[in-house]
């Protein structure tokens, strides 16, 4: 019989051979060949690439509003693809409560709030959730898309400039709004339902201590003959597309829709004042005729005629 083999006879493992087969190939998919370190740089988290801007606006407003100040509405929708649009909020006291829950809901950072009230009178509420600050402003000068009718055009979802007038760094509040304008009508750079293009610019101007609202669209030529290199200004026009409006800011409150009063515009006169104004203007007109006519009736009383001696002269007897 064979001995059995002692362990400390036991031939030592063959080296490993060097791996000789040909690198592993990438994945293919419809758009091409998918290589390793695009995955492992999609892989890495967003907080490593830099800042991301994620602002979402809540769009919405209160019942019986009227069908001008609703289209307006729509028009603002359509200029903002990062916008969520909501179902009507009744406008009375609680509408506040309401409204943070349904921006906190629908994970949104600012919301636009059309309240009308009347049927007359349009407001329109700027906020920042959750923690404010809020700008009440009245909406005057509406004009939409549907009734001017202007020849601009641009692609809906595109990424717009935004432009504000030199007044805007003047003082304290408008700078406040011109930073709350940025960010709520600014569209954040790679959003899903925006396209990478810049064709037209949101005009902010403040005159008359009212911020105007113009939407522009930058139209360059197309011809072979005509095309200009990039950056030249020389060639490209300006053409309004719309909407128009005017905001008349009235309080900025330190809270999402209340809190305190961080600025209140001493210039504001309310649309009732207005209107009972110009009653109070109508009925004294009316007044004023009045007195004139009891005014001619009593000096007719005091200064009787002298009666007339050849009055009956030609009457047949």
């Amino acid at each position: 019989m064979g001995k059995k083999r002692k362990h400390s006879e036991t031939e030592a493992p063959a080296p490993m051979k060097e791996n000789d087969s040909a690198p592993e190939r990438p994945k293919r998919t419809l758009l091409g060949w998918k290589d390793k370190n695009e995955d492992a740089e999609k892989s890495k988290p967003a907080s490593a690439s830099g800042f991301r801007n994620k602002e979402k606006v809540l769009v919405t407003c209160s019942r019986r509003i009227s069908f001008r100040y609703q289209h307006l509405m729509l028009n603002i929708v359509s200029l903002l693809p990062h916008c969520k649009k909501d179902s009507k909020v009744e406008a009375k006291s609680s509408k506040g409560a309401t409204l943070n829950e349904l921006v906190e809901l629908k994970g949104s950072s600012s919301s636009l709030f059309f309240e009308c009230r009347k049927h007359k009178d349009l407001y329109l509420w700027m906020v920042k959730s959750p923690s404010g600050p809020s700008v009440k402003f009245l909406v005057k000068a509406v004009h939409t898309m549907e009734e001017m009718k202007l020849t601009g055009n641009h692609l809906k979802g595109s990424r717009p400039l935004l432009t504000f007038s030199s007044n805007f760094d003047k003082d304290a509040h408008w700078k406040l709004l011109k930073e709350m304008l940025t960010q709520i009508f600014g569209v954040p750079k790679e959003h899903r339902k925006s396209k990478p293009y810049h064709d037209h610019v949101f005009v902010f101007s403040i005159i008359d201590d009212h911020i105007w609202f113009r939407n522009y669209q930058i139209s360059v030529p197309h011809n072979e003959s005509d095309k200009i290199a990039r950056g030249g200004l020389d060639k490209m026009t300006l053409i309004e597309v719309g909407p128009r409006f005017c905001l008349n800011p009235i309080k900025i409150f330190g809270g999402s829709f209340g809190g305190p009063t961080l600025y209140e515009n001493p210039f504001y006169v309310s649309p009732n004042q207005i209107r009972a104004l110009e009653k109070r203007n109508k009925a004294g007109k009316f007044a004023k005729k009045i007195k004139a006519t009891t005014r001619r009736k009593m000096h007719e009383l005091a200064n009787p005629l002298e009666p007339d001696e050849f009055a009956d002269m030609w009457k047949d007897e």
